[in-house]
């Protein structure tokens, strides 16, 4: 298991995210900014409007999602 932090992921906090994969790692992010705006966080607004960005064009999103990938398979095993 991994972890990264929402800002490591292009997001405002520190909220760690643990996962056995980079694509969990995502999905955990993209659920979290979610909750967060919803909940009314405007500091997450602009990394949301990103993530939804992203998944509606992957295409222009590879680099991002390229570049997430590799730090992941940096990090230590916890």
């Amino acid at each position: 298991m991994k972890t990264m932090t929402c800002n490591s992921l292009g997001g405002p906090c520190e909220l760690e995210h643990r996962a056995e994969t980079a694509d969990d790692i995502i999905k955990a992010q993209d659920k979290h900014l979610r909750e967060a705006v919803k909940s009314g966080d405007e500091s997450h607004a602009a990394a949301r409007d990103a993530m939804k960005g992203r998944w509606m064009h992957p295409k222009k999103s590879l680099d991002w999602y390229n570049g997430v990938k590799r730090a992941y398979a940096d990090l230590p095993v916890i």
